[in-house]
């Protein structure tokens, strides 16, 4: 579902397609620590739908018991509407989590390992190695399924236990995902280390150590750099990004991390940059506050809060300066 890999000096060109994958409802609930009722996250997933968006992370078969707020991700599958030509994806740990994907009808599922050996323990108890290695009968069983695979690299761009990630130890796993039969690899920065510069060296590494592999970046706001990561990512030729609804999202097995770059704000950086997205800004807007009315506060996202840049105002209520 990620981008088909280009020359790493092609430039995505202006009026480009570009695929937002809405992360929201499984990377943006996950750290919610009041559960959201299940008709309330089947409410958010149909207004991020109609908003226009057609790709969507809408939960994770990981364990209720890691995971509590995701405990109805069959629920919620169920209870959606799914447009035409949507593609429904859902994070999966191992493989009991592939059977319950499979059985859902899930279009992809999205699997994840570190690129750090610290944080992959973790966040599933297992050495980088045993994922990868586990990951064999996963992919096997999916390909018999007819369940696409996305292969997810997590602290892509920086570990909080470990800090800097080499570029080759990302490309290494990359390799090995193409290996297993994945067509993409989304590239996480958990906990939002990613620069500029790091995101050039990463996709580069790939992009040398796997060649025609698909790719993905999937970019937190932590340090307040997520966007220009985005602008950098689209120099380099990658037309598929992550982003959450209102901004929401952090990883619960990782130290410091807070949400996700937010999906209006990407969309509006998107639209005004002059790439196509096929989203409602104004819709999407609306499911953003739905979002914050459920979860009963305000959100992180900046759009959310001015609306487009040419939103006009009235001015005979705006007030007037005196002398």
């Amino acid at each position: 579902m990620a981008d088909t890999a280009q020359s790493a000096t092609t430039p995505v060109p202006d009026g480009a397609r570009i695929t937002v994958c809405e992360v929201g409802p499984r990377d943006g609930f996950q750290i919610e620590s009041t559960f959201i009722p299940t008709d309330r996250k089947i409410a958010i997933v149909n207004a991020l739908f109609a908003a226009g968006l057609r790709h969507m992370q809408v939960t994770s078969f990981v364990s209720p018991r890691a995971v509590p707020q995701l405990a109805d991700a069959e629920e919620v599958l169920a209870g959606i509407d799914r447009p035409e030509g949507a593609v429904v994806t859902a994070l999966i740990p191992n493989l009991r989590g592939a059977e319950r994907a499979a059985a859902c009808g899930v279009d992809a599922v999205h699997s994840v390992v570190s690129a750090s050996e610290t944080h992959n323990l973790k966040n599933v108890n297992r050495s980088v190695e045993t994922s990868l290695k586990d990951f064999e009968a996963v992919f096997a069983l999916l390909d018999k399924a007819g369940v696409a695979i996305e292969g997810g690299i997590a602290t892509a761009f920086g570990c909080p236990f470990e800090g800097e990630v080499p570029p080759e130890q990302v490309a290494r796993i990359a390799k090995r995902y193409q290996e297993l039969g994945a067509k993409s690899v989304g590239l996480g920065d958990t906990t939002g280390m990613a620069t500029p510069k790091t995101v050039q060296a990463a996709v580069r590494a790939i992009r040398a150590k796997a060649p025609g592999l698909g790719i993905g970046l999937h970019f937190h706001n932590t340090r307040g750099v997520g966007l220009a990561c985005v602008m950098t990512g689209l120099a380099e030729g990658v037309t598929h990004y992550d982003a959450s609804v209102g901004g929401l999202g952090g990883c619960p097995f990782a130290a410091g991390a807070t949400g996700n770059i937010c999906t209006e704000d990407l969309v509006y950086l998107l639209n005004e940059s002059g790439y196509e997205t096929g989203i409602d800004l104004d819709r999407l807007i609306d499911a953003a506050k739905l979002t914050q009315d459920v979860l009963g506060r305000d959100l992180p996202g900046q759009v959310i809060k001015s609306g487009p840049r040419l939103r006009r105002f009235d001015p005979g209520l705006t007030a007037t300066a005196a002398g």
